[in-house]
């Protein structure tokens, strides 16, 4: 506990920051990134308090993250 807050919720509060950061983004890969970061955390968030609809759908987030984020690198890399 820190600040009489449970390490779950302040994980859960640091995943909502880097997902509403991400959504300002102008740059696709930083954007991805990012977000990517989001999702993981929200992913552990919801392990961690049991919630695994939400666990589940970050974990399907981050996979999506990942693909683009390979997709934009063998795009980077061909030109």
């Amino acid at each position: 506990m820190f600040l009489n807050l449970p390490l779950s919720e302040w994980l859960g509060y640091a995943a909502s920051v880097f997902v509403g950061i991400s959504l300002l983004m102008g740059d696709m890969h930083r954007l991805r990134v990012i977000n990517l970061i989001g999702c993981v955390l929200f992913t552990v968030y919801g392990l961690m308090i049991g919630a695994y609809p939400v666990a589940a759908m970050n974990l399907f987030g981050a996979g999506v993250n990942i693909y683009h984020l390979l997709r934009l690198r063998s795009a980077k890399d061909v030109s």
